[in-house]
């Protein structure tokens, strides 16, 4: 049995079944989901700020969580393992909970700017007292504190539709974007000032003779 299982639990066949969208699985399921990290992948990872965990108590009870930072926080370990550093936050510890019971996660990561999404299933683990580790995970220039580690074992992913993803810009892909822009605007205005200095320097034509009545 492959990992499709994971994705498409025996109560989703059975809906899709009864929905008539059980033949459009059949080949992905017959063949699995990937589960390790392909190099397109690692190109998507590298480029969020931002992400989305889901873990669950020991009796089922779901938790989202956001988790953010510099470009890239969330990094690829190796090639079924991703890290990110553990910042001191509002100290509910509902992940560090449900995971000490439930190592059952997921994530979620979404690309408003590219209209990009994609889920992973796993097991996450919270890693205490491990300096090495969160130096490697910690993002230098970052003002936060990290107390630990959480590390993602992929299970499986998948890559979601770009359906009804509204598309949006940070603040510093914005700032990017207008840079350029400027740039554009310096350049057309410096060549401007340069020929209507050339025009300038031209002598002044003599008016045409009158045509004789």
């Amino acid at each position: 049995m492959n990992n499709s299982t994971l994705v498409f639990t025996p109560a989703a066949r059975k809906a899709q079944g009864q929905r008539g969208s059980a033949k459009a699985y059949e080949q992905r399921i017959a063949e699995g989901f990937p589960d390790t990290v392909t190099a397109e992948l690692a190109a998507f990872i590298a480029e969020q700020d931002t992400v989305y965990l889901a873990t669950a108590s020991a009796e089922g009870a779901p938790y989202i969580q956001h988790r953010g930072g510099p470009k890239g926080f969330l990094k690829v370990l190796d090639e079924r393992t991703l890290g990110f550093a553990d910042y001191r936050g509002n100290r509910q510890y509902i992940t560090l909970a449900n995971l000490s019971e439930n190592d059952r996660a997921f994530l979620f990561l979404l690309d408003p700017a590219r209209k990009q999404r994609i889920k992973l299933w796993g097991r996450a683990r919270v890693v205490e007292n491990d300096p090495a580790l969160v130096e490697r995970l910690f993002d230098k220039d970052y003002k936060a504190r990290p107390e630990r580690a959480i590390l993602f074992t992929i299970e499986a992913w998948d890559v979601n539709c770009s359906s009804h993803i509204v598309t949006r810009f940070t603040e510093a892909e914005i700032e990017q974007a207008l840079a350029k822009v400027q740039a554009k605007i310096a350049e057309l205005e410096a060549e401007n000032a340069r020929l209507r200095a050339a025009l300038a320097q031209q002598p002044a034509s003599e008016p045409a003779p009158k045509k004789s009545q």
